[in-house]
């Protein structure tokens, strides 16, 4: 296999095989996240894998499992969107820069709005076939914490049926396929 490299070169299907997969799992730790599912956010890391969110967590992904109710219980709700994803792949590891930003709205009165803007530095291991995290990093670029804004009159959310942070979000109750998977 070559040497992975950032050049523009010709793609094979093992490679975009493996490019789809390594997006899929980012854009699975995003939904379980968001959704708090940690029986599917502990399937995407290896055993010994480690997580670094800094001075708020470092460790294996059990502990880390262990530590999110806690830390997740102080927001309303959570998006977090994976932007630009770059992947250098060699044989079964590869590493990855992929681009965030995580909105989260707290549960606290007076609400507040906490965005950040930052990169994930990611090493990834494909072991029996599967890739899953081995070494995920947060790096902060930006952020922004202010007040929730809301407005006299109607809204952009009145009628539209509220995101929930749990088993009982819409995405679970109007997809059966996401209701199974969730189990």
């Amino acid at each position: 296999m070559p040497h992975p490299t950032l050049s523009p070169r010709i793609w094979n299907a093992v490679d975009m095989a493996d490019q789809f997969a390594l997006q899929q799992l980012a854009w699975a730790y995003c939904h379980a996240i968001d959704r708090r599912d940690y029986a599917l956010l502990r399937t995407l890391y290896h055993d010994d894998a480690i997580d670094d969110h800094g001075v708020m967590f470092k460790g294996g992904p059990d502990e880390y499992v262990a530590w999110l109710p806690s830390m997740m219980a102080n927001w309303a709700a959570t998006v977090h969107s994976i932007t630009n994803m770059l992947f250098l792949i060699d044989g079964n590891r590869a590493e990855g820069e992929l681009q965030t930003v995580a909105y989260h709205r707290t549960q606290a009165t007076p609400q507040r709005e906490i965005i950040a803007g930052g990169r994930y530095l990611d090493v990834y291991e494909k072991r029996d076939g599967v890739w899953r995290f081995f070494c995920r990093s947060l790096v902060l670029d930006w952020f922004e914490d202010r007040a929730l804004q809301r407005r006299d009159g109607p809204a952009i959310d009145d009628g539209v049926e509220t995101g929930q942070p749990d088993a009982s979000d819409a995405v679970y109750t109007r997809l059966a396929l996401f209701a199974k998977a969730r189990g």
